[in-house]
């Protein structure tokens, strides 16, 4: 994609061959953006079917659950644009509400006529296609009011990862935000301020979120909901571990200064985690991108067959790396498991421009 760098890709959940890639001009830092439909042909080749060029970078991508031919893409000036692939150049739908970019969208697997965004202003917005304005605004407990300001305030002693998430710039920025594959009223989002909300959209709006610190203080990038176990999710974070939790057990700690304890670490990444996604064919594999341009495919040791064996990653020489992609030369922003064919296939994207497709048993 000359021109071009990658931030986030997605397989059609449609179609066998098609892929659509979120891209900006100049690292997505300044200039425009452009989503690419790429179609793979029977030789394996990749192709661009069409592209739309955006007056600004785009971070996301998610196609419509509940349409073959239309897309979602995430943008820098705070909007979501929805295209469909067999029309050139304009997009069909505009949403405009969020003050600052857009870094994130997802569609509800379940509930397929809702979708979700989050933004570098704090907000985790939901929305429907048929209608202009979001149906629902969700806030996380904001930085000023967290529980690490509070101890500060206290006289408590923080350590300098707890101090870091304070003067962060990025503290407020909601990276990801996503629904439950298991339920339409669960969403989870993670932020600069190192925390993971779930929000339950039955409860009533001040006692709808539950929030813990995943990576120490530091920002927590990425995250994502196990296609299996329903209490089970992984993040990723600046500290460069992939962490494993159970919603139940983060869910016992009434006291928010008390961290818990995830029940799995995987260590190995040299550089911050940009994206964690867990395998839709295996409970206990997850793909994992990084800024040390690697992609990484890691058994969950921690899990048999949907039982707990509480071992973790740790112990094992290789860490439970099942595979390392390295053949993006800058940071791997997104990546994506194919639903189709033999089960293993990847598409990664990355700053160098690149989308690469690769089967994660490949040597």
């Amino acid at each position: 994609m000359k021109g071009y760098s990658g931030y986030g890709v997605q397989y059609s959940p449609f179609y066998d061959n098609k892929l659509a890639v979120a891209t900006g001009s100049n690292f997505g830092l300044v200039g425009n953006g452009k989503l690419f439909i790429l179609d793979i042909d029977p030789q394996g080749r990749m192709v661009e079917s069409n592209s739309f060029l955006t007056q600004d970078g785009l971070f996301d991508v998610a196609w419509n659950e509940g349409h073959a031919n239309q897309v979602l893409a995430a943008q820098g000036d705070g909007s979501l644009r929805l295209f469909d692939i067999n029309l050139p150049q304009y997009p069909i739908s505009i949403f405009q509400e969020h003050q600052k970019e857009v870094f994130s969208c997802n569609w509800n697997l379940v509930n397929k006529q809702t979708f979700v965004s989050s933004s570098w202003d704090g907000t985790v917005k939901i929305w429907s296609p048929m209608r202009q304005e979001s149906l629902t605004t969700l806030v996380p407990i904001p930085m000023e009011r967290s529980p690490l300001v509070e101890a500060k305030a206290g006289g408590i002693p923080l350590s300098n990862q707890q101090n870091h998430s304070i003067i962060s710039k990025n503290k407020d920025c909601i990276y990801q935000a996503q629904f439950s594959p298991h339920d339409p009223n669960l969403i989870m989002c993670c932020a600069g301020n190192s925390y993971v909300t779930l929000f339950d959209l039955r409860q009533p709006t001040n006692t709808n979120q539950q929030n813990f610190m995943s990576h120490g203080g530091l920002e927590t990038l990425t995250c994502d909901f196990n296609k299996y176990r329903p209490h089970i999710v992984a993040t990723g974070g600046v500290d460069k571990l992939v962490k494993i939790w159970d919603l139940r057990m983060v869910r016992k700690f009434s006291n928010p200064l008390q961290q818990p304890m995830s029940i799995n670490e995987i260590p190995g990444h040299e550089l911050a985690i940009r994206k964690v996604s867990w395998s839709p064919h295996h409970s206990n594999l997850v793909l994992s991108t990084s800024y040390d341009m690697t992609c990484r495919v890691w058994d969950d040791l921690s899990d048999s067959n949907g039982r707990p064996t509480g071992k973790t990653n740790s112990i094992d020489p290789t860490k439970g790396c099942r595979f390392i992609f390295p053949h993006h030369t800058e940071f791997v922003f997104g990546a994506d498991w194919s639903l189709w064919g033999q089960p293993g296939y990847v598409a990664s994207t990355a700053w160098d421009g690149n989308v690469c497709i690769w089967h994660t048993s490949a040597r």
